[in-house]
């Protein structure tokens, strides 16, 4: 008889959790978002989170979601977590994978999703739904075949101690 622990966590719960943990890396002000990519065997194969692409620094770049011109804003500068996350794999076979994300892709994350392979998305909010980009998104990865899911977890919550002994 085992005395195993029995309070652990699933493991979309772990692979949602990383991609919660990634977004933590965001500096956007308004939206931190994080994606996690994962094969079959449950191993991680790649992390990203919305920013600036490397090179571009964060401090020289606008984080408005609101300008004068397009220009003045960060929609055209800031690489999507979904994007960050297939870039970062640097060379690994995505095909068949499945990528955790805190926030439903957009029209164009969604091309990368299904040109890399990914079969199956996992989201944990989907607060822009009504919108084109996200309609178009949805539209493409059902006629790619590509599994849509919506996370679900019993817990809230997952706390992690920062300092030795806590």
């Amino acid at each position: 008889m085992s005395d195993k622990r029995q309070e652990y966590i699933s493991w979309d719960e772990y692979f949602m959790g990383v991609a919660q943990l990634a977004a933590k890396r965001s500096k956007d002000p308004s939206t931190q978002v994080g994606a996690c990519i994962v094969d079959d065997s449950n191993r991680i194969l790649s992390t990203g989170y919305n920013g600036f692409p490397l090179g571009c620094s964060d401090d020289e770049y606008p984080w408005a979601r609101d300008g004068e011109e397009a220009n003045a804003t960060k929609y055209p500068f800031v690489v999507h977590a979904e994007l960050n996350a297939i870039l970062n794999n640097r060379g690994k076979n995505l095909a068949g994978s499945r990528i955790y994300v805190a926030l439903f892709p957009c029209n164009e994350c969604a091309k990368a999703i299904i040109q890399a392979g990914i079969r199956e998305v996992v989201y944990l909010s989907d607060k822009y739904a009504a919108t084109p980009s996200t309609q178009a998104s949805k539209r493409m990865l059902a006629s790619a075949g590509v599994t849509v899911r919506k996370f679900t977890s019993k817990m809230d919550f997952i706390t992690l101690p920062m300092k030795e002994g806590k």
